[in-house]
Formats: C-alpha cells, sequence, structure tokens
C-alpha cells in the first residue's frame, strides 16, 4: 500500500500537470458509474462547470452511472477532492485544451457511441476509462486518433498499476505516449 507521503507527492504532480499553462482548459471526463459520489460532489457547494456527455432528460438511475465532463480549477473544492481522490479507482481520465467547456461537450459527445464494423450494432464507447483510453489511443488507426484529439492536446490516464500517469499527445501524424 502506498504511503501518505508518495500519495500526497503523486497528487502535486498531476496538479501540477493540469494546470502548469494558464492557456489550456484543465477538463477531467468522469464515470459516475465508477464513482457513486461524483453527483453529491458536483453539486455540493462551490459548483465546477460541468456538464452531462449524455444528452437530454436522464432518469435518476442512468444520470448517476452516465459520464461528465468537468472544467476544473487550480485549487478549488471539487479540483482538490478530485486529485486526491481519483487515482487507483478508474474514475475518469483527464485532457488539456484552448476551447470552452460547450465546445469541448460537443467535440466529445461524438465518441460516445461506436458501431461494430461487422454487424453495424451501436455500443457504448467507455473512453474515459483509463483502463480502455489506456489501450485505445496506443493502438488506433491515425484517422481516428486525428478525430479524437481534435482539439485536445493531450489527454492523461493513470496507468494501471495508478502509479503514474500516462499522458498521450497526437504530434500530427501518430500518438505519443509518455508515462510520468
Amino acid at each position: 500500500m502506498p504511503n501518505i507521503q508518495t500519495e500526497t507527492i503523486r497528487h502535486q504532480n498531476l496538479a501540477r500537470k493540469l494546470f502548469a499553462d494558464s492557456k489550456l482548459n484543465a477538463y477531467a471526463v468522469l464515470d459516475g458509474a465508477s464513482n457513486p459520489a461524483l453527483l453529491d460532489q458536483l453539486y455540493d457547494g462551490e459548483r465546477p462547470d460541468f456538464a452531462c456527455l449524455y444528452r437530454g432528460d436522464l432518469e435518476p438511475d442512468i444520470a448517476e452511472c452516465a459520464p461528465y465532463l468537468v472544467r476544473l480549477e487550480a485549487n478549488t473544492p471539487f479540483a482538490d477532492w478530485l486529485i486526491s481522490n481519483c487515482w487507483g479507482r478508474n474514475w475518469g481520465i483527464f485532457a488539456l485544451s484552448e476551447i470552452s467547456l460547450p465546445v469541448m461537450l460537443q467535440h466529445l459527445r461524438k465518441f460516445n457511441m461506436v458501431y461494430d464494423p461487422e454487424d453495424n450494432e451501436s455500443m457504448l464507447f467507455r473512453y474515459y476509462d483509463p483502463r480502455v483510453l489506456r489501450e485505445f489511443l496506443p493502438n488506433c488507426r491515425p484517422e481516428h486518433a486525428l478525430a479524437f484529439f481534435g482539439p485536445v492536446r493531450f489527454y492523461f490516464a493513470e496507468t494501471e498499476e495508478a502509479d503514474g500517469q500516462h499522458r498521450f499527445c497526437w504530434d500530427g501524424q501518430q500518438v505519443q505516449e509518455e508515462i510520468l
């Protein structure tokens, strides 16, 4: 089990990476199914800017399990709570981009559904699960990576052992991956 000092350093490193460039907005794409406390945290106290990745009015049980896009701001109660508690739990991924929350929401909603190439059946694409993102980005075709990155400069996902972060970027030809 990691000690508290190691955990604190890991959280500080993540916060530093997310908030280092004031020109970039830091976002979390969070899975309500993996985090039962998510809606309580989103609606409690100083509410961050957020939106559900699913469209329309949702039944309460679906809303609780839905994915959410949250704009993070440094040193706010929600960002501090998330960064201090998310690692090792597969709650979601992080992204850095210059675009606003509504534009980012529009971009990410395009990827909620994918189609099976054999029978054209629609399926939910849980790219916001770090386990999925870690497999998808290094293995996707360049045209899919280009579309997925779009206006996103970096995606971050926890490592399998939750002892570091994968940082993904698009270099114009392929996905670059760095483990931090």
